[in-house]
């Protein structure tokens, strides 16, 4: 399902049944040139379930590109990487919400995912072999 918000989660008796959705458009640009998604009135629709997972997407903590001398940042205070999560500093990598903004915990996991493989092959580069 692509541009849709849950809107609620629904059950009886203390188990999860559903949760209630509504349909999203893009809106028109804004002054930096992005759409952002706005609910379609009248589009609720429900999904069964019986399991949910909340991942809820946090504002990067400006602590980390504060004290961290050499990491180059965005504008909105993420950190830049390269598509393997490699960033300005020579063996430091960063992934998630950090260098997205907020998002899902699927978009988390696959930047984990190739951070690690990326890290992996920085840390077997360095190894002396006898």
């Amino acid at each position: 399902h692509f541009l849709v918000n849950p809107v609620r989660f629904l059950g009886k008796d203390g188990e999860l049944e559903a949760v209630e959705c509504i349909r999203m458009e893009l809106g028109p640009p804004d002054e930096s040139g992005r759409r952002r998604p706005e609910p379609v009135p009248g589009s609720e629709f429900t999904i069964p379930i019986d399991t949910a997972v909340i991942a809820i997407g946090n504002q990067p903590h400006p602590l980390v590109p504060q004290t961290t001398p050499g990491l180059e940042v965005t504008r909105w205070g993420t950190i830049k990487t390269d598509e393997e999560g490699a960033t300005s500093r020579e063996g430091v990598f960063a992934g998630g919400d950090i260098v997205t903004g907020a998002a899902t915990v699927i978009s988390a996991m696959g930047a984990g995912k190739k951070a690690a493989r990326a890290i992996h092959r920085y840390l077997m580069e360095r190894v002396k072999t006898p």
